[in-house]
């Protein structure tokens, strides 16, 4: 059996799997609360006493940079190392990802109805790809054809600097400068972000918070009610919020298909994209993507694909472990 999981800073979710003739079945899987576990061995074995397998192939998609094997993660006081979970695993190595990494692999397993075309392009038969994806964080991966497969590249990405377009989006960079010093992709373009693109409009504009939007955003996640009344069309700071949102989201993701020029295609996952989808396919997300100057062409031949499977990152851990069962994996 192959052990795959997917570590986020809000969720851990992890899975059994079978690969029989080319194709990874899911046989048993769970999802935890990350915060509420001290660590990803901790996980592991809470799930393997509720579904005990012998583990023949194991990977692991974690959110933060992989160095020499070991991860700190960025969004929770995790420290995961790949050597120690293969020893506790019984097996000679396990992979650990960058979750992104993971996502870029899950994105070679999908089927059609796992995904929604937003610009159809013109593809070239093993060009590179590239993923971006927004939820609790900002993650973005490439993809590169190495002669025989594809093999994906790690990326911090999420976190280089945050470059405003107009005047608009300098005042935001400015506002949240003095909150936060520097201020990456990241902080605009993720859950948390969406919120300060809110709380910075809301500033700007000087309007008293609804009450009711008060309530709900104190009552749970703040960039969930904000997108809510948003898409429900509820408060027009909150549309305005997720309109910028989309903009800056298709404008980063078409800055990642020019530095890797992605020309077999850019895919845009992570937990927000189908929360959202309805405004991606307002046009709003295109029309930053391919707003490149003398490069819109370029730009414009790129397929662009929403990603609705939210376990898009296990599925691609699942295919590692896989490789690396077959020992293909290097």
């Amino acid at each position: 059996m192959l052990l795959a999981a997917d570590i986020g800073g809000t969720k851990t979710h992890i899975a059994l799997y079978k690969q029989e003739g080319g194709r990874l079945t899911c046989g048993a899987e769970e999802s935890y609360r990350s915060q509420e576990h001290s660590s990803l061995r901790e996980i592991v074995d809470a799930f393997l006493r509720v579904h005990p397998a012998t583990v023949t192939g194991a990977a692991f998609g974690v959110a933060g940079p992989v160095v020499q094997g070991k991860c700190r993660l960025t969004n929770i006081e995790w420290e995961v190392d790949a050597f120690l979970l293969a020893s506790h695993l019984g097996l000679d190595r396990v992979g650990l990802l960058n979750d992104l990494e993971a996502i870029a692999y899950g994105t070679l397993r999908l089927s059609k109805e796992e995904t929604v075309c937003l610009q159809a392009g013109t593809p070239l038969e093993r060009g590179a790809i590239s993923v971006i994806a927004a939820g609790t964080g900002l993650g973005e991966g490439v993809l590169f054809w190495d002669g025989r497969r594809y093999r994906a590249l790690p990326s911090e990405g999420g976190h280089a600097d945050f470059a405003p377009r107009t005047g608009l989006e300098l005042d935001l960079l400015r506002f949240l400068e003095s909150e936060f010093g520097h201020v990456s992709c990241e902080r605009v373009l993720s859950g948390p972000g969406l919120f300060n693109i809110y709380r910075f409009l809301r500033t700007r504009a000087g309007d008293p918070e609804p009450a009711w939007l008060t309530g709900e955003i104190s009552r749970g996640d703040p960039s969930a009610a904000v997108s809510g009344a948003a898409l429900a069309g509820k408060d027009r700071t909150c549309e305005e919020a997720l309109d910028m949102f989309v903009y800056l989201y298709g404008a980063e993701a078409g800055n990642l298909a020019l530095k890797v020029l992605s020309t077999g295609g850019v895919f845009v996952a992570g937990g927000i994209a189908p929360k959202i989808l309805p405004r991606l396919l307002e046009g709003g997300f295109l029309r930053a993507f391919t707003a490149k100057g003398r490069l819109s062409a370029l730009l414009q031949s790129i397929p662009v694909t929403v990603v609705l499977n939210d376990r898009v990152g296990l599925l691609g851990a699942a295919h590692s472990a896989a490789l690396i069962e077959e020992g293909r994996f290097f």
